[in-house]
């Protein structure tokens, strides 16, 4: 069993957070390309689940390289997928719903 150093997860992560931020910009750049064709149609289209993105091999053998450092032992990851942000979480109008019950939901307190 190959044994992981800090140094080098660390320059891997250095690495990832590299070449992601070269592929956020070309992923920002055509989006303002869509923006820019079509304004009322992007506007009004639903916001894509963060969970359809993949996350790449070479970001699992990162996160089981760090992984197995900080346990000791070697670990295997079996799926991994991107969480959504709190932002497309929440929707205003079923959060005002669960506002609404919780409130209605108070019981008198007895003495």
């Amino acid at each position: 069993m190959a044994s992981v150093s800090v140094e080098e997860v660390m320059a891997a992560v250095e690495k990832l957070r590299r070449d992601m931020q070269g592929e956020i910009a070309t992923l920002k750049a055509a989006l303002a390309a869509v923006k820019g064709a079509r304004p009322a149609a992007a506007a009004s289209a639903p916001v894509a689940a963060a969970s359809a993105i993949e996350v790449s091999p070479e970001v699992v053998a990162i996160l089981a390289a760090s992984i197995t450092a900080f346990l000791g032992k070697k670990v295997r990851i079996r799926s991994a997928k991107m969480l959504q942000t709190p932002y497309e979480i929440v929707n205003p109008w079923a959060q005002r719903g669960r506002v609404f019950i919780h409130a209605s939901r108070n019981l008198p307190r007895r003495r």
